[in-house]
């Protein structure tokens, strides 16, 4: 029997609605139909996301230790088995050991459950390595791997996306009560308007925050988990390790840190990282938000402020 944590019935619940009810319906009896297709034994207490039941495993054949990730396939998850495939062993990505395309049923590598980089008591060294995971990961392009475009590999590319937040932006600025606000989100969308036409051809993560980061089991090193994958732009990636324990002070270090581990164009990075504050500002608004996050608001300022108006500073 598999108890499913109430908190992941809450989640499914409120954001899937009766599509969500019926997967976490469905979860004992899928979890017994991959334990036993895969040849898989159950090895320890069940963990949970916000979306993903997941199982902590043994493969009987070979007593590999793995674990069975279970959640709907939807348009955040179409992508995960697609970018973990294309980014293979080579050490920066969790391994992908089977999956079943119908049900997006995953057996992963296990790692280390218990040793996240939201625990790296040092901001800048879990910085470091963000941009490090991030300069392998980012140095795919699906094209060149798949023999196709993003799309053509199963993915969403950040062209589409820039594309509804600049729609979306004007009812942003609309909606928000702090003028200071609204010229930023404007002066958000004017940045993305000059990098809209170069999105960008590589394999982004898209959400490579310090909890998305486990140590492997034999300590060997830092592994990105879930991406929510994209292909577009590096520069699109950066926002996440700026908000994760935010301090002020260090938003412009932490900024010039990764964009020179990456290679990157200043200009170019910073046009993109005010773009991901323009797309959290759409969804925020979505949601009846009228203030920008202060975290978000702050950083988009520090960025604006470190390039030239044309983006090449």
């Amino acid at each position: 029997m598999i108890d499913i944590p109430d908190a992941l019935i809450a989640t499914q619940s409120a954001y899937n609605g009766e599509a969500g009810r019926a997967f976490v319906a469905a979860l004992p009896g899928r979890a017994a139909e991959f334990l036993e297709r895969w040849g898989l034994r159950r090895d320890g207490a069940a963990m949970y996301g916000v979306c993903a039941l997941v199982l902590p495993v043994v493969r009987e054949a070979d007593g590999r230790r793995a674990v069975l990730k279970l959640q709907p396939v939807d348009a955040e998850t179409a992508g995960e088995p697609v970018a973990l495939r294309l980014w293979g062993a080579a050490g920066a990505a969790v391994r992908l050991l089977a999956h079943d395309p119908e049900t997006g049923s995953m057996l992963l590598e296990r790692l280390d459950g218990h040793r996240a980089l939201a625990g790296e008591p040092d901001a800048d060294r879990a910085v470091r390595v963000i941009a490090g995971l991030l300069a392998e990961l980012t140095a795919v392009r699906p094209g060149a791997v798949a023999g196709a475009t993003g799309s053509g590999a199963g993915l969403r590319g950040l062209g589409e996306a820039a594309a509804r937040m600049l729609a979306a932006a004007p009812d942003v600025v609309a909606a928000l009560v702090d003028e200071e606000e609204r010229a930023l989100v404007r002066d958000c969308a004017a940045a993305v308007r000059e990098v809209a036409g170069e999105p960008g051809d590589r394999l982004l993560h898209w959400d490579l925050h310090f909890g998305n980061v486990l140590a492997r089991e034999d300590g060997a090193g830092w592994v990105a988990i879930d991406p929510k994958p994209l292909v577009g732009d590096p520069g699109f990636e950066l926002l996440p390790a700026l908000v994760n324990r935010f301090d002020a002070g260090a938003v412009g270090k932490r900024f010039d840190a990764m964009t020179g581990v990456l290679g990157l164009d200043r200009g170019r990075a910073a046009a993109w990282t005010l773009g991901r504050v323009l797309q959290n500002a759409c969804w925020s608004a979505e949601g009846g938000a009228r203030r920008l996050a202060p975290e978000q608001a702050e950083i988009a300022r520090v960025v604006r402020g470190s390039v030239s108006p044309m983006g090449r500073g």
